[in-house]
């Protein structure tokens, strides 16, 4: 069993009039206060009905509206003991130092624990690393800030410190992370370089599934440009995310009609897979930019495709 130390945070908050009307868990989720930074709106729900937030002293729902000039005083409780028992798992590191990790995942490498993936993790293997993780917002997944999908490989970071925790959080919220990918995508592209902006939700049949929405969702907005095109059709894209949507890219490259070459969910059946040695999708989180969260440098990684994606474009490279 491992533990985290048990710090408590307070924070006491004065509702401004841009505010009033607002609910009082949407308000918290998105207040600009450093210290609630990484902290969801899940969390803070939670938080609010285990009454650790109170308005003029008082407990309120989380659907309570703000007035002016309200006093707000919430408790984070520290982190839950984590379950997880450290693995020996074969971790590409790119840089690491007191506060945070940066590796290179491998693809079919899964990032935290979740329903039939126990054991086997990134997290179990950064444990075994590191020993030190953070472990903010309670939450069974200590250090991650962001995450990939399984078989989505490349670069990522970790925290091993909850001031670290917090601050990344708070640039990846902020959109100041720059995250650039690589994807072979199934098709020409078009326009060859563009920005595709659109709202991003769960699907209305298939709810495992993302889709663009014309309604609700969220904001995604992603970038491209195309690096190289090959027979078949395939094209090799730099792709930039603006935002950071679940499964974005893969779901806008399939909106624009060339999904990722591969993927299981949001791609298409094509023969030349098989021939190719195609059998996840291709897509690479090539280069992480962001702020060191101690010493304010501005600090870039970048990670090599994976040896089967290099392989498939050396094939398509030979025609």
């Amino acid at each position: 069993m491992l533990f985290y130390p048990e710090v408590e945070q307070i924070l006491k908050i004065k509702v401004g009039r841009r505010n009033v009307g607002q609910r009082l868990d949407k308000f918290l989720s998105v207040c600009s206060d450093g210290q609630l930074a990484g902290i969801s709106r899940a969390m803070f729900q939670g938080i609010i009905r285990a009454q650790r937030v109170s308005v003029d002293n008082l407990p309120q729902k989380a659907g309570y509206r703000l007035r002016l000039n309200d006093s707000i005083i919430v408790s984070v409780p520290p982190p839950e003991a984590v379950d997880l028992i450290p693995e020996d798992i074969d971790l590409e590191i790119l840089y690491e130092d007191e506060d945070l990790i940066v590796i290179s995942k491998q693809p079919g490498l899964v990032v935290h624990p979740a329903c039939g993936h126990y054991t086997g993790t990134l997290v179990h293997g950064l444990l075994f690393h590191c020993r030190d993780l953070s472990g903010i917002n309670g939450e069974i997944r200590p250090g991650i800030v962001h995450r990939l999908d399984k078989d989505t490989s490349g670069v990522m970071v970790a925290a091993k410190k909850d001031s670290a925790h917090l601050a990344l959080a708070a640039q990846f919220k902020g959109k100041e992370v720059s995250k650039t990918y690589k994807a072979l995508l199934d098709g020409v592209i078009a326009p060859p370089a563009g920005r595709l902006a659109t709202r991003i939700g769960r699907h209305p049949v298939h709810r495992k599934k993302m889709a663009v929405v014309e309604r609700g969702g969220k904001e995604a907005v992603t970038s491209w440009q195309t690096l190289e095109v090959f027979k078949g059709p395939f094209t090799l894209a730099a792709i930039q995310l603006e935002t950071g949507r679940t499964h974005q890219i893969r779901v806008h490259t399939a909106h624009l009609g060339t999904p990722v070459a591969g993927d299981p969910v949001y791609g298409r059946k094509n023969i030349l897979y098989h021939k190719l040695g195609i059998t996840r999708q291709l897509l690479h989180a090539w280069r992480l930019t962001f702020i060191h969260p101690r010493t304010g440098e501005r600090m870039t990684f970048t990670a090599p495709m994976p040896a089967d994606m290099v392989s498939v474009i050396n094939e398509l490279e030979a025609g």
